[in-house]
């Protein structure tokens, strides 16, 4: 699943580019704060409204009946554009594409109680 590890290093890194590169066409995002977006239109957002944030990878499941199904789950010290610190532990539900090198969906899963009010006040 090395897709995986190098989404988180994108992430790390906050490069629009290395990110979208680990997904397939029409990718997808499924974000509690940002809606149902195609990756190409979240992830610049998400990037807007952050500064430099660091995840720790903390387990990565694979489904054994679907190995296209993958939950990965980390911590994300994510760091809102303001300098806010909005840390959370999420997981994300992963389809990879058949060949199993790029994601075709993403949906996040985490607690946005504790941080959204912040994000609020800084979306862009």
């Amino acid at each position: 699943m090395s897709v995986l590890r190098r989404y988180l290093a994108a992430l790390d890194a906050g490069s629009v580019e290395d990110v979208l590169a680990c997904f397939a066409p029409g990718g997808e995002v499924v974000s509690p704060l940002y809606g149902t977006l195609p990756a190409t239109t979240f992830y610049p957002a998400l990037f807007a409204d952050s500064a430099p944030s660091r995840t720790v990878l903390d387990r990565v499941y694979v489904d054994p009946d679907e190995p296209r199904e993958v939950a990965l789950a980390f911590h994300y010290d994510w760091t809102l554009a303001d300098g806010t610190a909005a840390p959370f532990d999420v997981v994300d539900l992963v389809t990879l594409a058949g060949d199993r090198e790029r994601i075709e969906r993403l949906r996040i899963c985490y607690d946005t109680a504790p941080l959204r009010a912040s994000w609020e006040r800084v979306s862009s």
